[in-house]
């Protein structure tokens, strides 16, 4: 199959991806499918995670002095109801895939093809990940518990960004992504008629206090140069009634962090500054916090090897975008990376002559560049070690 072919099979791939979106830990449907093509391009797999795929290409090279390196996709959809006009738009009411993974799937099975094509090119055995519940379902825990990473020397993964224009990406040394946690505050107060403040201790109240008080830990507890964001996202009471001060009122959020050490920092303020301002109102906190995924770091010797290959496709100014890293979003690629060396990049889809490509990740109007597919099937080649046609 001529590479242009391989390219309108991986976008066929990924709208039917797109009318058939599965959510995390549910991507039962998608697996099989996935399986079934690799079954039929004769490349070796096994089930990994329930609803993961491990496939392995050119598996004797690593033991012939080559690497193994692990190229990865995730393939979650998200439980929103798709509002975009697109002919191949979801078929599942309430499920969309808004954040661009039916394009990572697609773009690793195109590759996938075309290296299973040229295996005799390869001096490295590949590994394949394909990826379930990247959407807060530490799927990438569970495939590395399962042995996904077994024999594996470096791994790879990418995500599409509207926020940057397609030919740019960036892949830098460090942290690409923040790690990220939740937390919840509950608030015990003494409930009553709102006519009596004085017979009442209102957690409505201490929250609110708590919620502008927790804004001083960025801006002023904290370095300047730790990047960290707490956002209160939360906040309800069991008033039954405009008349009603509460006995109980809830605070929920979110933090993100760059680096590791400003996780535990970032808690312990939650914390104190929760417990602390409630008992100013005569109002008791308890404080649970949850971490979710660590930072997504990159190991410089991959990394430059990922802008070496971007650069080759994009040209030397691909990095030349206005935009800050780490970016305070946050990707379980992060556990692969503690795992093994590897890099993760960004590599920008927006188009400023077509809308479609410019809503965010997680927008109902999202759209998915499918000029994205080519570039990473050739990245993703190059970066293993096998050649492709030249750009026309």
């Amino acid at each position: 199959m001529q590479w242009q072919e391989i390219i309108k099979v991986a976008t066929q791939m990924r709208h039917w991806f797109h009318q058939h979106p599965e959510l995390t830990w549910q991507e039962e449907n998608t697996a099989e499918r996935i399986r079934q093509v690799l079954t039929d391009w004769g490349i070796e797999w096994r089930a990994c995670a329930t609803f993961g795929t491990v496939g392995v290409i050119a598996p004797n090279m690593k033991q012939e002095g080559g690497k193994n390196i692990a190229l990865r996709a995730d393939m979650d959809a998200l439980p929103i109801e798709e509002t975009s006009e697109v002919e191949f738009a979801s078929t599942v009411e309430g499920k969309m895939h808004a954040c661009g993974h039916d394009g990572h799937m697609a773009a690793l099975l195109g590759t996938a093809l075309w290296l299973k094509q040229n295996e005799s090119q390869l001096t490295n055995s590949v590994t394949l990940l394909f990826q379930p519940a990247e959407e807060g379902g530490h799927g990438a825990l569970k495939m590395i518990e399962d042995g996904a990473l077994e024999g594996v020397d470096e791994v790879y993964g990418w995500h599409n960004w509207p926020a940057m224009e397609f030919g740019t990406a960036v892949c830098p040394d460090g942290a690409v992504m923040s790690g990220n946690g939740a937390f919840e505050i509950q608030l015990e107060g003494i409930g009553g008629h709102a006519s009596q403040p004085e017979t009442c201790r209102d957690p409505l109240l201490a929250g609110a206090a708590i919620s502008l008080n927790l804004q001083q830990i960025v801006s002023r507890r904290m370095p300047p140069q730790a990047a960290t964001v707490v956002s209160v996202t939360q906040f309800e009471t069991d008033s039954s009634a405009s008349n009603v001060t509460p006995q109980t009122a809830r605070l929920a959020g979110s933090l993100r962090f760059s680096e590791p050490q400003w996780y535990e920092p970032l808690t312990q303020l939650i914390e104190q500054i929760a417990e602390d301002t409630a008992k100013t109102y005569g109002v008791h906190a308890q404080v649970k916090i949850k971490p979710y995924y660590p930072a997504t770091i990159n190991h410089a010797l991959p990394a430059g090897h990922f802008r070496k290959v971007l650069q080759n496709e994009l040209g030397e100014g691909f990095s030349n975008v206005d935009m800050a890293v780490p970016i305070m979003a946050s990707e379980d690629f992060s556990y692969y990376l503690r795992e093994r060396p590897g890099a993760f990049a960004l590599i920008g889809m927006a188009d400023s002559e077509a809308q479609a490509y410019q809503y965010a990740c997680h927008h109902p109007n999202y759209q998915f560049n499918d000029h994205l597919l080519e570039l990473v099937m050739r990245s993703f080649c190059q970066i293993v070690g096998v050649d492709v046609p030249k750009k026309a």
